[in-house]
């Protein structure tokens, strides 16, 4: 029989290189030219629907009927003219991608004639089929009923030849079944708090919005071995295979030279990129062998969710145009470096400010103390609801790996704030308010210019860190939607900055002058909030019992977080800003639920098949060989030179026996556990049965098969190793 790992190497060395075309034109001259932007607007639409689709982006207002059959008809020509032939309505339900269905510009006429049409009701809504959609709950299997509407604030774009419009989609009865829903309406809610205390300071605000930049990283792999390895090919990650001599800990692919096959494929999705306006920037080697990053120029944080998932699905197609699968899951390789999604968040104004940066002034420097204050202030009181936030089954396996922030929420603010927040803590006047909060760096070489320090340095192992003019929440897992984060910051916020201004607005009744009434609440929050502040090594184990007794939440897997969303606090935390329902937020905790035990449930099928079709066979073939090869010295040796040459061999014989027979017990284990999972009608308990069982089994599964892996004959070895994974160029 043919061994298809080698055919998989050999498979890999064929693979021609192959250079991607790049545009003749400079980037910054087709930057945004599939996307129907404001200049493209500009061009095809009248100044008056021009007006009102602005109107609707800045402001909030609503577009009236008449005027979407303007815009569509406009959108339809400019689309045509870019070769466009279909549209769909492109919305992100529950299942953390995307989704679309397409339909042809064309309207058939008498006469067998036929042209294209695009009318307004069509781009303000669409009803696809809701029914075989995550919806936990919120309607029945019967009712199929379903409504896609369009979100303007969000550029259309074209992918092939289809028009894309990003949309919500929500249910017949009108609760969000998708995620760009509640990301739009924390964003309202934030405008309205964030501007009210924005006013204190600078009445001149008009609008005030969250911004992302996120970081995606991934890892590469050759097609052919990905395609030999099943458990890739179906979990997205290995579910065995021993580590290899040489990995990570040179720590020398970290920044280093990108490889020319690499380079070529980052050269095709970053230009792709760009064509739809996803202002990607940065690129580079991360630290695990054949794992990278990009990242982009931040947006206002519903273009930026939207520009991550399209970023998400170009790479996808660009690897496979380069004989390459990509990975996005969190963990797709043990004992070495998981992949994240950093989220930099951060506040911005339509005057340009960036409310999380250091001002020019004393009063600009108390807003933003003022908005870092209610940042930590809201952390401390939802750092529950944070953590269930970034919640996964995949993401489980790397959150406090000594590679990833713990499932312990803590924000690092650097030394320069600490001391100011302290000073402002100590003192009885605002005298703590007024700190210079930018400071130079000479190293002493004639030659260097002097180094602008930050006010912060970096903690790379916090999960939740200030780092200048943003927040760095790097707990976020690399296939996640940046979605759920961004919707729970911005609601945290939005509720708490609401707080501030009724006890500023409290004070200022009782006639207390504006600094002081901003001191004093400052004040309380410094103090209140000081448990949730930590500058030191998150991955210590000093850490976790610290926490503890801060009272900070340290759940390490999803199944213990998913109740937080229908906590009665959770719930009207929600309710108060208008963002979800409690309906809406039972749903969702049912939909996690069902959606880890399914992610389990699978790698425990693809585990048990492996084990059972792959591994013991090619152990037994091993073995056999073994064994009649002591039969050939028996034959051919002395009984005593015999005993001697065969020792070896027989205590190889035995081990492998040992390992096959583990492999065959835990197999069956396993399989009885998930049948009585599979019994439980709780989704909670079930979701804990697989957690603290079946992932159990599954691990002690790999011990074996990854023991087995050393022991036998290579060439018999059925599927690529991660020495062999992790090094192809």
């Amino acid at each position: 029989m043919e061994n298809l790992r080698f055919r998989a190497i050999a498979e890999t060395f064929r693979h021609k290189k192959i250079e991607y075309q790049m545009p003749t034109k400079k980037p910054s001259e087709y930057f945004g030219e599939m996307t129907f932007n404001h200049s493209a607007m500009k061009e095809y639409l009248t100044d008056e629907s021009f007006g009102k689709v602005m109107s609707a982006i800045e402001k909030g207002t609503k577009i009236e009927r008449e005027a979407a059959n303007q815009v569509a008809s406009s959108m339809k020509a400019w689309a045509i003219a870019k070769g466009a032939t279909h549209y769909t309505h492109w919305f992100h339900p529950l299942t953390g991608s995307t989704a679309e269905k397409h339909d042809s510009f064309i309207t058939p006429e008498a006469g067998g004639k036929a042209i294209e049409n695009f009318r307004g009701n069509e781009l303000i809504q669409q009803e696809p089929d809701a029914s075989s959609f995550p919806h936990g709950g919120i309607r029945n299997t019967f009712e199929a009923r379903g409504y896609t509407a369009w979100d303007p604030t969000s550029p259309a774009f074209i992918l092939g030849n289809t028009l894309c419009i990003p949309t919500i989609f929500v249910s017949y009865t009108g609760e969000a079944l998708d995620y760009k829903t509640p990301v739009l309406k924390s964003s309202f809610a934030l405008d309205i708090a964030a501007k009210a205390v924005c006013k204190l300071f600078n009445g001149d605000i008009n609008r005030v919005f969250a911004t992302l930049g996120w970081e995606q990283e991934y890892f590469l792999v050759d097609r052919a071995l990905f395609m030999a390895r099943p458990d890739l090919v179906l979990t997205g990650r290995t579910l065995f295979g021993h580590a290899s001599a040489k990995d990570q800990q040179l720590s020398d692919h970290y920044f280093g030279t990108i490889p020319e096959r690499v380079k070529e494929f980052m050269k095709e999705f970053e230009t792709e990129g760009h064509k739809l306006g996803i202002p990607v920037k940065t690129r580079h080697n991360e630290v695990a062998p054949n794992q990278f990053e990009c990242a982009p120029v931040y947006e206002e944080v519903n273009i930026a969710v939207d520009h991550n998932q399209l970023i998400m699905y170009l790479m996808e197609n660009a690897a496979r145009n380069h004989n390459f699968e990509i990975l996005f899951h969190e963990k797709p390789f043990a004992n070495i470096n998981g992949s994240g999604k950093h989220n930099n968040w951060s506040l911005a104004t339509d005057k340009g400010h960036n409310l999380f940066a250091p001002g020019k002034n004393p009063k600009e420097n108390l807003r933003f103390i003022t908005f870092l204050v209610n940042v930590l202030m809201g952390v401390n009181e939802y750092q529950d609801l944070i953590r269930a936030s970034i919640s996964s089954a995949s993401n489980d396996l790397r959150l406090g790996g000594h590679e990833a922030p713990p499932a312990i929420i803590s924000v690092f603010i650097g030394t320069q704030l600490t001391n100011l927040l302290d000073k402002i803590e100590a003192s009885n006047d605002k005298s703590g308010l007024n700190e210079e909060l930018k400071a130079g760096l000479n190293i002493n070489v004639p030659n260097i210019p002097e180094i602008l320090l930050d006010n912060t340095d970096r903690n790379r192992t916090s999960p939740f860190a200030f780092t200048g003019n943003k927040f760095e929440f790097r707990a976020v897992g690399s296939s996640a939607n940046c979605a759920k984060p961004m919707l729970v910051l911005n609601t945290i916020l939005a509720k708490q900055l609401s707080t501030f201004k009724q006890e500023y607005d409290a004070l200022i009744e009782q006639g207390v002058e504006f600094e002081d009434a901003v001191y004093q609440i400052i004040k309380k929050y410094i103090i209140a909030s000081k448990r949730i502040r930590f500058e030191g090594n998150n991955y210590s184990e000093e850490w976790a019992i610290e926490a503890e007794k801060r009272g900070l939440v340290n759940i390490k897997t999803t199944p213990g977080t998913l109740k937080t969303w229908v906590n009665e606090r959770i719930i009207k935390l929600f309710e108060d800003t208008n963002v979800l329902t409690k309906r809406e937020l039972e749903a969702r905790m049912m939909i996690r639920y069902e959606k880890f035990t399914k992610k389990v449930q699978i790698e425990s099928r693809v585990l048990g098949d492996m084990a059972t079709n792959h591994i013991i066979p090619i152990a037994i073939r091993y073995q056999n060989t073994l064994i009649e090869n002591v039969r050939g010295l028996k034959e051919i040796l002395d009984l005593q030179t015999y005993g001697k040459v065969s020792k070896n061999e027989l205590e190889i014989i035995t081990a492998i026996s040992h390992h096959i027979s583990e492999i065959k017990r835990g197999v069956d284990k396993m399989t009885e556990q998930r049948k009585q999972a599979n019994s439980l009608e709780d989704e909670e308990a079930k979701a804990i049965a697989y957690d603290e069982q079946v992932r159990v089994s599954a691990e002690q599964i790999r011990k074996h098969i990854d023991k087995l892996e050393l022991m036998v004959d290579d060439e018999l070895w059925p599927l690529p190793k991660y020495r062999e994974l992790l090094f192809v160029r």
